[in-house]
């Protein structure tokens, strides 16, 4: 069965798809010891790392939603968001259900070092964990994700944290 995705034109889901909206962050620090850029990324239960993110509740606007669900699914407290990188879509299949997904990607910065990460269990998050910058656009499962990656580089290289 061919993939349908969304008309290029208006980035609309077909007719049939429900809207879901998500948002989280690729979330960067200095290394402790290094000073250099490391970013944190949560291992899903598939293995797969990725960025933390998570559904906009109602009522919540979505860089709320973002530095929430990146709380609840690192144990981080200190973030600071600096800008907004881009927007995410894409499909996927819940109790027979097309849902349309659009996920808000902000670049976070971890602001202090709070000790250790708490990868929130009940999100199904099996690791969580900073990685120097080149190991993780190795490691990133999804493609798009990565040129968000390699985007919040080279915006932290163009001008640095705010």
């Amino acid at each position: 069965m061919k993939q349908k995705r969304p008309n290029p034109k208006t980035n609309q889901p077909p007719a049939r798809a429900i809207r879901e909206y998500s948002a989280g962050g690729v979330v960067i620090r200095r290394g402790l010891t290094s000073g250099e850029i490391e970013i944190l990324m949560i291992q899903d239960a598939k293995g797969r790392w990725t960025i933390p993110k998570g559904h906009v509740e109602p009522g919540e606007k979505i860089t709320q939603t973002a530095l929430r669900e990146i709380q609840e699914e690192t144990g981080l407290r200190f973030l600071k968001i600096h800008d907004k990188l881009n927007d995410l879509h894409f499909f996927y299949r819940k109790d027979g259900k097309l849902i349309f997904m659009t996920t808000h990607v902000f670049l976070i910065e971890a602001t202090r070092y709070t000790g250790e990460l708490l990868p929130g269990d009940s999100e199904g998050i099996v690791d969580t964990k900073w990685f120097p910058a080149e190991e993780a656009l190795k490691l990133i499962a999804y493609k798009e994700t990565e040129k968000l990656f390699r985007l919040g580089l080279a915006k932290l290289q163009a001008g640095g944290l705010a």
